[in-house]
């Protein structure tokens, strides 16, 4: 939808097609009901922004969104039911992050002035290191407080990737655009309404209003090059932009490329694509009459049988009282298993006996951000480019680096 919105206002006549009938892809919104009765609506998976995520909010407020009633704006708080763990003041960047870290009382001096002084190492080196590091490698100093209460945390959240085997290049880019960029870049945002309505149902409505065509329930089976120009289905283009999964994209490719020479770099993106291994997220619904947090986040204390790693308070954000989601994100093992793991972290973490409302399993959620990752480029071939989280950039799988793909994808395009 970024690219769409950008194509269009570069002059474009522009037709998206979306496979599914909700808009959104995996940031979408769903329909669900209380035990209670009451309806209710959900969304594939309980997503957050922060503030740096600038080109979104940007892109947000041209399609007629209002940010600061669709977004809860807090500081960044990573704090845990018991009181400990990380928050940061309203102070201009980067004294929040410095005041923040020494007034954290719950970490020992030692291993605060640890982080400031790795945290410096970190500037004075522009926020860049070796490819082939992980963030267990670029934070191995570090103390055990920090790594579990502030490192673990945000890497799994950003990367979605366990610090062991996520990418430290991508992760400091991350660090340095969200804490050490623009003022209010670490500040958390957090929907107020479902994901759908958020962004892509604004943005179709802008697009239709601009002379652009929207088809969802449409599926595109073949991809073929006609000329200088490319056949979707049984519709031919001057121009064809990629947007969905790398499987997808992959299929697709592949499909297109024939025996001629000029397929063997259509073959090898599509191999690239095809290449990437993924990383699952879990959200788990759950709900009880009188359940409300202290606040509308917290983080939780997670190992292989207490799985999630933050718990929403949707009651605070969209009204839907009694109603909190469980994050689990990296997730692994059955649906089942871990819905009923999640019940008993929230009974011994929150002292909550709660009822499974709807547990969604996002298998192909985001791309495993490893170390020195080959991800496929945006140009594929004359007239055609591919967009989002995977298309090879600075960011992770997160909802900011979609729209950066698309926006860069759009002007990529040219006249």
């Amino acid at each position: 939808m970024a690219a769409a919105v950008a194509a269009t206002q570069a002059g474009h006549q522009v037709t998206v097609f979306e496979a599914a009938r909700t808009l959104g892809g995996r940031a979408r919104g769903l329909e669900g009901h209380l035990p209670d009765g009451r309806a209710v609506t959900l969304d594939n998976g309980q997503h957050i922004l922060i503030g740096a995520y600038t080109e979104t909010l940007r892109l947000m407020q041209e399609v007629g969104v209002d940010t600061e009633t669709a977004l809860q704006r807090l500081p960044l708080t990573l704090k845990f039911p018991d009181g400990a763990g990380l928050q940061l003041p309203r102070l201009p960047v980067p004294l929040d992050v410095l005041a923040g870290i020494l007034r954290n009382g719950s970490w020992p001096l030692p291993e605060r002035l640890g982080l400031l002084q790795a945290a410096l190492g970190w500037k004075l080196r522009g926020f860049e290191c070796e490819a082939q590091l992980s963030v267990a490698d670029l934070c191995r100093t570090l103390g055990p407080h920090v790594m579990q209460e502030l490192i673990e945390p945000l890497c799994v959240s950003a990367l979605n990737t366990p610090a062991h085997q996520a990418s430290a290049q991508v992760f400091l880019r991350v660090l340095r655009d969200a804490l050490f960029g623009v003022r209010g870049g670490s500040q958390l945002l957090l929907p107020r309404i479902d994901l759908t309505g958020l962004f892509p149902q604004a943005a179709a409505h802008w697009l239709a209003r601009h002379g652009a065509a929207i088809q969802t329930g449409t599926r595109i089976n073949t991809l073929q090059a006609k000329a200088a120009q490319w056949q979707l289905n049984e519709e031919i283009f001057d121009r064809a932009l990629l947007a969905c999964s790398s499987t997808e994209a992959a299929r697709l490719v592949a499909g297109a490329a024939g025996p001629q020479a000029e397929s063997a770099a259509l073959k090898a993106w599509a191999a690239t694509a095809a290449a990437l291994h993924f990383e699952a997220i879990t959200t788990v619904y759950a709900w009880a009459p009188t359940a409300r947090l202290p606040a509308p986040m917290l983080a939780l204390r997670h190992d292989t049988g207490q799985p999630a790693q933050f718990v929403f308070d949707r009651g605070q954000l969209d009204g839907s009282t009694g109603l909190l989601a469980f994050v689990v994100s990296a997730s692994q093992g059955e649906r089942e298993t871990i819905q009923a793991q999640v019940l008993q972290q929230a009974r011994s973490q929150l002292g909550l006996d709660l009822q499974a409302v709807q547990t969604v399993v996002e298998k192909r959620a985001t791309f495993a951000c490893t170390p020195a990752l080959q991800r496929p480029a945006q140009t594929i071939a004359p007239g055609l480019l591919a967009c989002s989280d995977y298309v090879a950039g600075p960011y992770p799988a997160t909802l900011e680096g979609a729209v950066r793909s698309g926006l860069a994808a759009a002007q990529a395009l040219g006249r």
